[in-house]
């Protein structure tokens, strides 16, 4: 895998530090992934532009991360038929709520996935779930992930007992 499989959109460049954890789990999962600011409010051509040509540079999953309006994910959505994870980010007077709603209230025939209010990890996570449907690697790479997560909290649980017995 040398091309890009999944595209990460962020809104704005305040939605990064959030956004760069699903960068992060991409990278431990040795995904290829691009970045790309694109609002879809201040750049909506660039927006569309990126939707529509996605499929034909070869990403297979898009992640769309923003605040408030938080109408990046839906606008995606209205340009591609790939599948596309939105990521509402805490921010204004609602700390995120505003950016849920938004995301995950999508008119029938234009889904959208939408992962808790700053579940950057969580998209990538899902990102490579349907990327292993076509890619077997991915679903070796999950596997390992989440094997190395149980003995890890299998580990925390015995230290947890012992404190508590001891």
């Amino acid at each position: 895998m040398k091309r890009p499989l999944v595209g990460i959109l962020i809104g704005s460049e305040s939605d990064l530090r959030v956004m760069e954890k699903a960068a992060e789990v991409l990278r431990e999962m040795g995904i290829p992934y691009e970045m790309e600011l694109s609002s879809a409010h201040r750049l909506p051509e660039k927006t569309a532009k990126y939707a529509k040509g996605a499929r034909k540079r070869g990403i297979e999953v898009l992640i769309a991360g923003a605040g408030m309006a938080a109408h990046l994910a839906g606008v995606l959505a209205s340009h591609t038929t790939l599948p596309i994870i939105g990521v509402p980010i805490k921010s204004g007077a609602l700390d995120g709520v505003d950016a849920l709603y938004s995301t995950v209230q999508m008119p029938p025939g234009v889904p959208v996935a939408t992962v808790g209010i700053d579940g950057a990890k969580n998209a990538a996570y899902l990102a490579c779930e349907i990327l292993s449907i076509k890619h077997p690697e991915v679903t070796k790479k999950l596997e390992e992930f989440r094997s190395r997560m149980r003995k890890l909290l299998e580990e925390k649980s015995k230290a947890i007992k012992k404190g508590k017995s001891g």
